[in-house]
């Protein structure tokens, strides 16, 4: 009896292994159609919310800062599939500004093909094939730019970066401005990246599936990051052969993912 009931058992145990592979494969081969991919940008600072104006926080350096401003731009989105397929989104509507001041902080891609994506790769900034179409090649992201402080002047290009506040150090307690205004300066200091990001877990994408997928940005990399920046040693970084390719370097790095929503055509 013992070993009829084992058999049973084992063939139980086939059963729901096939019954759960069977779903699997089908749940993939059910990804058909298009549909949107929104990506929401959460500030933060070493693990803490991002609150302008009003919070500190101390860094590594010592130094104590209180954030007034925290705009970037991210671009060229390109999504991988499991099987590393890339799909790569209309580079005319593929830049957008993150600004925490005017609470823009989320991305939507339009028309993604269906797919279990597991990847994806953008920039922090413009690239030069972009400015190089002029300013009427920009479309209406010049508008975007400007009206979020974003831009210098159309000759001398797009901040990438625009992160500015005030900080105090253990030797000055009296608050000095900081401004950071990174990004390329004509096409002898191209401070464009480009990176890929990993997810936790796939961003399922079909005509009823819409993920959101979550990142969360740690604006500590700036000065904190790979390079050390030391506010005290220079309050004021705009165009720095020196400062401006290290800063752009960390801010590469500022960027994960937390989590992802996948579900039917939700929104949040």
């Amino acid at each position: 009896m013992k070993s009829l009931k084992n058999i049973q058992y084992l063939f139980l145990a086939l059963n729901i292994l096939i019954t759960s592979c069977s779903t699997d494969d089908d749940s993939s081969e059910n990804l058909s159609g298009e549909n949107n991919l929104t990506m929401e940008f959460d500030n933060s600072v070493n693990g803490d919310d991002l609150i302008l104006n009003t919070a500190a926080y101390t860094n590594s350096n010592d130094e104590r800062i209180t954030i007034n401003r925290f705009n970037y731009i991210v671009s060229n989105f390109v999504l991988i599939d499991s099987e590393g397929n890339e799909f790569t989104y209309p580079k005319d509507e593929s830049y957008f500004v993150i600004s925490e001041e005017e609470g823009l902080n989320e991305v939507q891609l339009t028309n993604i093909p269906a797919g279990e994506y597991v990847a994806l790769r953008f920039g922090v900034g413009v690239d030069q094939e972009k400015y190089l179409q002029g300013a009427e090649g920009q479309g209406n992201f010049l508008q975007t730019a400007e009206s979020t402080n974003m831009l210098w002047s159309w000759l001398t290009g797009y901040k990438f970066l625009n992160f500015e506040g005030s900080f105090t150090t253990a030797t000055s307690t009296e608050a000095q401005d900081f401004k950071i205004h990174m990004g390329s300066h004509g096409s002898s200091l191209d401070n464009y990246k480009e990176f890929t990001v990993d997810l936790p877990t796939k961003a399922l994408v079909s005509s009823n599936l819409s993920p959101i997928v979550h990142f969360k940005v740690d604006a500590n990399q700036i000065l904190d990051g790979q390079n050390k920046i030391l506010l005290s040693e220079k309050s004021v970084v705009m165009i720095d052969e020196v400062k401006s390719p290290q800063i752009a370097t960390n801010a590469a790095t500022m960027f994960s993912v937390d989590h992802i929503h996948n579900g039917e055509n939700h929104d949040h």
